[in-house]
């Protein structure tokens, strides 16, 4: 155990780990060594930074509380905090069932865990962070919350209501880690769409990202997690206009026979969806569209399923997940629906869903093969250089394998003339 080492282990999405990347600032502020998601950890305190998303995410993080908390019984580390998503959505729950726990912090207040340490927050340092990304990329958080009332989705319930962060308080932020040598910004958010309509009473995320487009350092821009709700169709412009602005939308659909979007409570139509897409296509040319579909949801007939199904194969998406349905506490579809579909089928329609897309996938990729592509290289790996095109996010898109036998330069770009494809990776080499 080392006295002032912090190990800071992130569970959950990118949103969560900007908040661990603040909280690190801070204690390398006050004198401390931080480690982040550490293979062993040996730090004197640890915090968890949960997820309370959907079932497996809090099973992960109940697990890892529970790992750590033997570990203090031991005598292995001294304090032990947890914050986050799951902490905000179960704090009296955990607080009795795992004592162990110095102390519970939810999403927002976990800013007097500093004080719990004896240090002041630093209120100068509060748009800066600790990456733990590669130097070259970096998630830019532009809001917390959301003002939809999807039938599954608990987020509005740990996050509560949208709301956006100021532009100045952002491009600050963005020309700081630009000045770091960040040169890719991953722009998230709970919901995309929505940005600009508390503060500014109106949808500000096309002049957003032309104004981050402006930041000297910035080459790629990538847009995750926009509502087809509401879309800011303006953004189709800045998109088509601007080459510092990936042909890349992350997509939440969730499903897309009418019957469902009703259940759910989406708000859209069969028809918006297919609207929305056909013109996204036409405006952008060659974008890729990232989504994820919701099987199982409770009132989800074989009807609904093929349905589902057929338009994923007329879509032909780029990137696309799936997640079983998972009945969450306190959800409208919790209080109203019964979860009738058992796990099993849940399941199976979902690997039915992946494996049509894993041939979509191939067929994509083989398109690519004979083109030269401008890819950013993220790291080294076994016998070849990794990197990402503009049509790839890191850790969950495809990655391009590059076989080259000179040294290259990591967070640099290249032209890479793309030999071969898989299902979910390209090969090429260097031009």
């Amino acid at each position: 155990m080392k006295k002032k080492r912090v190990d800071v282990i992130s569970l959950g999405c990118s949103k969560n780990l900007v908040d661990s990347e603040l909280l690190i600032r801070q204690f390398q502020a006050g004198g401390y060594l931080v480690e982040h998601d550490p293979s062993q950890p040996g730090g004197e305190v640890v915090v968890i930074n949960t997820c309370g998303f959907i079932g497996d995410a809090k099973e992960e993080s109940i697990e890892t509380i529970l790992d750590f908390a033997e570990a203090k019984k031991q005598g292995k580390i001294r304090k032990l905090f947890v914050m986050g998503c799951l902490s905000e959505r179960y704090r009296q729950q955990l607080s009795v069932e795992i004592p162990e726990v110095d102390r519970f912090y939810g999403k927002f207040d976990w800013k007097s865990l500093i004080s719990e340490m004896g240090m002041p927050y630093r209120a100068d340092l509060k748009n800066e962070r600790s990456l733990t990304t590669p130097g070259h990329y970096a998630y830019l958080k532009i809001s917390e919350g959301c003002n939809r009332n999807c039938s599954y989705c608990a987020i509005p319930l740990i996050t509560g209501k949208h709301t956006s962060r100021s532009m100045e308080s952002i491009l600050k932020e963005a020309t700081l880690l630009a000045s770091k040598g960040v040169k890719e910004l991953q722009v998230i958010a709970q919901d995309l769409s929505y940005y600009g309509l508390d503060l500014y009473k109106d949808k500000k995320l096309p002049e957003l990202v032309q104004m981050l487009s402006e930041i000297e350092g910035i080459e790629w821009i990538r847009l995750h997690y926009a509502y087809p709700a509401g879309f800011p169709m303006e953004l189709l412009d800045v998109m088509a206009s601007n080459p510092k602005v990936c042909s890349y939308l992350d997509l939440a659909l969730q499903h897309i026979s009418d019957n469902m979007l009703k259940i759910m409570r989406r708000n859209v139509s069969k028809e918006d969806c297919i609207n929305l897409i056909k013109r996204m296509r036409e405006v952008v040319p060659g974008m890729h569209l990232r989504t994820t579909m919701i099987t199982g949801h409770p009132g989800e007939t074989e009807e609904d399923f093929r349905e589902l199904k057929d338009f994923v194969a007329e879509m032909k998406f780029e990137r696309l997940g799936v997640f079983p349905y998972s009945h969450e506490e306190d959800t409208y579809a919790y209080k109203n629906y019964v979860d009738d579909i058992p796990e099993e089928v849940k399941q199976e329609r979902a690997e039915e869903i992946m494996e049509l897309q894993s041939g979509i996938s191939l067929a994509h990729n083989e398109a690519k093969v004979g083109r030269v592509m401008k890819v950013l290289v993220d790291r080294k790996e076994g016998e070849y250089w990794v990197g990402r095109s503009e049509f790839d996010s890191p850790e969950v898109d495809p990655e391009v394998l590059i076989d080259s036998s000179e040294d290259l330069n990591i967070g640099s770009f290249y032209n890479i003339h793309i030999t071969g494809a898989g299902e979910y990776d390209l090969i090429g080499e260097v031009r």
